[in-house]
Formats: structure tokens, C-alpha cells, sequence
């Protein structure tokens, strides 16, 4: 239990995947303007790498390491993801569309998000469990989520002040995301 644990903390806030890694910037970026579309980013985040982290682990463990064919494990795993995402559209689609024209463009470049397919690599790489990468990947993206949702409210406060002309836009958010890295930097200590 002390295992999941240490894996988890470390996960979502040591080893953050955006703040730590840069795996995921994309989306940090681009979908981190307002609080609501990035807690509903960041949910769909939480849906897919946590299913693609039991799905990709199972067929690891079950499928492509007994037969020897760990080499297309990348592309195994890109095809579950994308399997994933497609459903998470459809889901938002007809059940939240508020919400799915909100993300726009970003929902179906989760797919592309290395930050999923890097949770799964990383699950293999570090041998973990099913049990073990399931609570990596649902700890990585609370982590992508708190790092976004954090982001966006730092840039709704930040939208009506005094910037100068130079940093106005991209280069301020960049500053801020910079700032917050550092910030993360902080947790190093807890493991």
C-alpha cells in the first residue's frame, strides 16, 4: 500500500508530467484560458491515460511480452489511446457538447498527447504492475490536471492586469508556467 502510495505522490506532484517532464504542452497551453475548459480537459485526461494505462499494461503484460512482441508496443499502445480518445469525443459529444465544442480541436489532440502515450512507455519501462500503472496513470493526470487548472486560474487573474506590451499573450503565460515548475520543484522533498 506504501508502494502506491510513494507512486502516486511522486507521479502527480514530484514528477509531474507537464511541470517535471514537458510531456503535454500542448493542451497546458492551449486549453488552460478559462477554469472550466481545463478541469473538463483535465477530466478527460484523467479518463484516458487511467484506462490507456490498464488497457496498455495488460496487453503488455498479457499479449506482446509473451509472444515477444514487445517491439510494437508503441504502436500497440497508439492505437489504444486513439481507441480511447475516440470514445471520450463521442461520450462529450452527445452527453456534455457544451463542453466538447469548449475543447474544440484539443480534444481529439489527446491522442497525439505524448503525455498519454509516455505514461503507458514509462509503466512498461519501470516494470510496474496492472494495479501499479493504473494508479501511475490516474496519479500523472491529477497531477496534469492540477498543474492546468492551476494555470488557468493564474491567467484569468492575470487577463485584466498591467502587462507590458512584451510580455502580453503567450510570453507571459510561458513566464507564469516557468514559475510554476519551479514551484513543483518544491515537492522534490516529500519523496
Amino acid at each position: 500500500m506504501s508502494n502506491l502510495i510513494i507512486i502516486a505522490l511522486g507521479s502527480a506532484l514530484v514528477s509531474n508530467v507537464v511541470l517535471s517532464q514537458f510531456l503535454g504542452l500542448c493542451p497546458f497551453l492551449g486549453v488552460s484560458k478559462k477554469t472550466e475548459t481545463a478541469a473538463g480537459m483535465g477530466a478527460a485526461i484523467v479518463f484516458v491515460i487511467t484506462l490507456a494505462s490498464f488497457v496498455a499494461s495488460v496487453l503488455y503484460k498479457f499479449v506482446l511480452d509473451p509472444l515477444g512482441l514487445d517491439y510494437l508496443k508503441t504502436i500497440v499502445f497508439i492505437l489504444v489511446i486513439a481507441a480511447l480518445v475516440q470514445f471520450v469525443e463521442m461520450f462529450l459529444k452527445k452527453m456534455i457538447p457544451s463542453l466538447y465544442e469548449a475543447l474544440g480541436v484539443y480534444l481529439p489532440l489527446i491522442t497525439t498527447n505524448c503525455a498519454v502515450l509516455g505514461v503507458a512507455l514509462n509503466n512498461v519501462q519501470a516494470s510496474y504492475s496492472i494495479l501499479e500503472s493504473v494508479v501511475n496513470g490516474f496519479a500523472t493526470a491529477v497531477g496534469f490536471t492540477i498543474a492546468i487548472v492551476i494555470l488557468a486560474g493564474i491567467r484569468e487573474k492575470i487577463e485584466y492586469n498591467d502587462i507590458p506590451e512584451a510580455f502580453q499573450g503567450m510570453p507571459i503565460v510561458l513566464v507564469t508556467a516557468g514559475l510554476m515548475a519551479i514551484a513543483f520543484c518544491g515537492f522534490s522533498g516529500l519523496l
